[in-house]
């Protein structure tokens, strides 16, 4: 074999080891691009995933905060109405004792009704010997039922008359006036106690208010707000 087929011969195997070379080369070029490719689309896929948790999570937090507030509303709100429910319930009541200081200006019903409440006093009571207590300005009216008092009531318990001291150091306080609209204030009515003190039925026109208004309450709210609130 002369120079030339052997300059030929190496030629064609420089020719097609380039040819290897290019086409692996080639290969690799596309499995790489292949690679970089899948990696690509994972890493944008794994950054989609953690946008969409990410934007879940954030979604999640605005709707707690949503409910957060809106819970805070209706609570609000509730507590305006029931407020609002208890002011109109304390204004009738308000109303109802103005009402009260006009009873004792009707002498002769008023009069009939202390008698009334010192018999019903005794009989919760039942006690010999009593100790009254009732407004400086209601002594008179007071000492003049004392005796019918007695006797109904010792009729009626089917006892002795008992013994009832009307207290004329101590007295309940006064209807209220301009000069003491924020003092302590008795409407009318009576207290009695027993000697020693220990047993005390306090039957003042103010606390039997206050006694009737627990008791209807339930009522009160239903015929107001058509629900009977506890």
């Amino acid at each position: 074999m002369n120079d030339a087929d052997v300059s030929k011969q190496i030629q064609q195997m420089v020719r097609f080891i380039r040819q290897e070379a290019e086409e692996k080369a080639n290969e690799i070029s596309v499995s790489a691009e292949e690679e970089f490719n899948i990696e690509k689309l994972q890493l944008v896929e794994a950054e989609k995933k953690k946008i969409r948790q990410e934007y879940e999570r954030k979604e999640k937090q605005v709707e707690v905060r949503k409910k957060i507030e809106y819970s805070m509303q209706l609570n609000a709100s509730r507590i305006k109405v029931l407020q609002a429910q208890d002011d109109l319930v304390s204004s009738m009541k308000e109303a109802a004792g103005k009402e009260l200081l006009h009873v004792s200006n009707h002498h002769h019903t008023y009069k009939n009704l202390l008698k009334e409440l010192i018999v019903q006093s005794l009989l919760r009571l039942k006690e010999p010997a009593v100790l009254l207590r009732c407004r400086e300005d209601d002594v008179h009216l007071v000492e003049s039922v004392l005796h019918s008092a007695k006797n109904e009531y010792a009729e009626k318990a089917n006892v002795y008359p008992p013994e009832i001291i009307v207290d004329n150091i101590v007295y309940l306080p006064p209807a209220p006036s301009h000069h003491h609209a924020h003092g302590s204030f008795c409407s009318g009515g009576v207290v009695l106690a027993s000697r020693d003190g220990k047993i005390v039925c306090e039957n003042t026109l103010d606390a039997r208010l206050d006694v009737v208004f627990r008791k209807k309450l339930p009522e009160i709210r239903k015929c107001l707000f058509g629900q009977v609130v506890a």
